[in-house]
C-alpha cells in the first residue's frame, strides 16, 4: 500500500506541473502539454520559462522598454538641437535581439523540450523572421530616421541569419534596414571593430542594447568582478549615451556567474549555492 500511495503522489506532482500551464507564443496562448512538461529540468522551468512568461505578459517589461526609449529620444533631441551643420552626421548604433525585437518564443520552444540555446533552433527561429518588436522600438527609430540620422544594427547574429534578419526587421517596419547598414559577425562577437567602422564616418551620439559588451568590449569579460567595476566605472553613461533594455533570459551575465555555459542540471545545481538566501 505504501508503495502505491508513493506512485500515486509522484503521479499527482506530475499531472499538477503538466496542467494549466500557458505560455504566450507569437501572440497566441498555447497549452503546454503533459508529455513535454514532465520531461523538464527544475532548471528549465523556473529559468527560461518564467523569465520569458515575465518578458512576454507582465506590464512592467513593457514600461521599462517605452522607458528606456522614451529616454533615448529626450537625449537624441538634445544631441539634434546642439549639433554642428559641419561636424560629421549623427549615427546611433544598435544591438537586435532583446534590444528591438523579443526572441523568447524561441527559449519557451527550447525549455518545452529540455533543451537550452542550440545554433539549430536559434537558426530556424531567425528564418522564421516572427520576431515581434519591443514596446516602443520602432517609434523610437522612426523618429530618428525622421530627423536625419543613420541607424546601424550591429548584431551578433550570423551571415548565415542574415536573409531572415532582414525580412523580419522589415516587415515591422524598421527604417533603414539595408544590408550595409546591419553588421553581423564575422569571426567573433566583440562588436569593437564594427563599432569602430562606423564611428571613422559618423558622430555616435548613442549605443542601444540589452548586453553591456553592446557597448564596450570590456563587459565581454567573463569575470564578474571586472564587469562590475566597469559599470560602477561608467555609470554616468547610462541612461545617456548608453541606453540598456531588460533581458533576464540571456547574456554575457550568465557566462560570467556561471564560468561559461553548463548543461542545464549543472546550472540547477549551482544556482542553489551561489545566490543570497536567510
Amino acid at each position: 500500500m505504501k508503495v502505491i500511495m508513493t506512485k500515486c503522489a509522484a503521479f499527482s506532482a506530475l499531472v499538477l506541473l503538466s496542467s494549466g500551464c500557458f505560455v504566450h507564443v507569437n501572440g497566441k496562448d498555447s497549452e503546454v502539454g503533459r508529455k513535454v512538461i514532465v520531461r523538464q529540468s527544475s532548471a528549465t522551468l523556473g529559468g527560461k520559462l518564467f523569465t520569458s512568461a515575465w518578458i512576454q505578459r507582465s506590464a512592467e517589461y513593457k514600461a521599462l522598454c517605452h522607458q528606456a526609449f522614451n529616454i533615448a529620444t529626450e537625449r537624441l533631441d538634445a544631441h539634434l538641437a546642439s549639433h554642428s551643420p559641419g561636424a560629421k552626421p549623427l549615427a546611433i548604433i544598435t544591438d537586435i535581439d532583446e534590444t528591438i525585437v523579443d526572441n523568447s518564443p524561441n527559449a519557451v520552444h527550447q525549455a518545452l523540450r529540455g533543451q537550452d540555446y542550440t545554433d539549430t533552433s536559434w537558426n530556424a527561429w531567425c528564418d522564421r523572421a516572427e520576431a515581434l518588436p519591443l514596446a516602443g522600438a520602432r517609434e523610437f527609430f522612426a523618429h530618428a530616421d525622421k530627423r536625419g540620422v543613420k541607424i546601424f544594427y550591429v548584431s551578433n547574429r550570423n551571415e548565415v541569419n542574415r536573409e531572415g534578419t532582414l525580412l523580419n526587421l522589415r516587415r515591422l517596419g524598421f527604417p533603414q534596414v539595408e544590408d550595409a547598414q546591419l553588421l553581423l559577425r564575422a569571426s567573433t562577437s566583440d562588436k569593437t571593430a564594427r563599432r569602430q567602422f562606423v564611428l571613422d564616418n559618423y558622430d555616435v551620439v548613442m549605443y542601444l542594447g540589452d548586453n553591456l559588451g553592446d557597448f564596450d568590449h570590456i563587459f565581454d569579460s567573463a569575470d564578474e568582478a571586472i564587469r562590475d567595476e566597469a559599470s560602477q566605472r561608467m555609470r554616468q553613461e547610462f541612461g545617456k549615451r548608453f541606453i540598456v533594455l531588460p533581458n533576464p533570459n540571456y547574456g554575457t551575465w550568465e557566462k560570467a556567474m556561471n564560468g561559461g555555459y553548463p548543461s542545464l542540471d549543472i546550472k540547477d545545481r549551482k544556482l542553489r549555492t551561489m545566490l543570497r538566501t536567510y
